[in-house]
C-alpha cells in the first residue's frame, strides 16, 4: 500500500471511530439517567466503561495496524 493510501485508510478509519463514538455517546447521558434510576453506581460505571471503551478501541486498532506491518 502506498503512502498516500495508507494515510487515507488510517485517516478514514479515525473518522468511522469517531463519528460512531459521537453518535453512542449522544445516547449515553439517557442511558445513564435510565441506569441512575437503578443505581448510581450502575450509572457510574456505564459512563466509565463507555469511556474506557472509546481509547480501547483506538489501541486495539494500533495494535491491528502494528501487527498488519510486521
Amino acid at each position: 500500500m502506498s503512502g498516500d493510501n495508507k494515510a487515507r485508510s488510517t485517516a478514514l478509519a479515525a473518522l468511522i471511530i469517531l463519528l460512531g463514538t459521537g453518535v453512542v455517546f449522544y445516547f449515553v447521558p439517557r442511558i445513564m439517567v435510565a441506569l441512575g434510576d437503578l443505581s448510581p453506581w450502575l450509572a457510574g460505571a456505564f459512563g466509565a466503561a463507555m469511556v474506557l471503551c472509546f481509547f480501547l478501541l483506538f489501541w486495539l486498532r494500533a495494535r491491528y495496524q502494528r501487527n498488519r506491518e510486521n
